[in-house]
């Protein structure tokens, strides 16, 4: 776990503590929380399944946020990015997939 990944982590958790309430789901917050947990404790995307499928889970949260019209588009790429750096770099072959 580096340093980058702790400040994207808390970057998730202060999102969901400003905004969460307001415009979010409780069981949208929860699938936030979880995916960020998932991600802050992988060693790496490409072995660890779980991982992998949070960050997938919650890119479809983000679009469908945006094409809901809840959120702006803007709103949901920061979290998704954020969520995306609580993670290990994407390896190579992940890429290839």
């Amino acid at each position: 776990m580096t340093s980058e990944r702790i400040r994207a982590y808390k970057r998730v958790v202060t999102t969901l503590r400003e905004l969460g309430p307001n415009k979010l789901l409780p069981r949208e917050q929860d699938r936030i929380r979880e995916a960020a947990d998932q991600l802050i404790f992988a060693h790496d995307l490409l072995t660890d399944k779980a991982a992998r499928a949070a960050l997938l889970e919650v890119e479809r949260l983000c679009r469908d946020l945006v094409e809901s019209r809840r959120w702006q588009h803007h709103h949901a790429m920061r979290l998704a990015d954020d969520l995306s750096a609580c993670g290990p770099p994407v390896s190579a072959e992940l890429l290839v997939a």
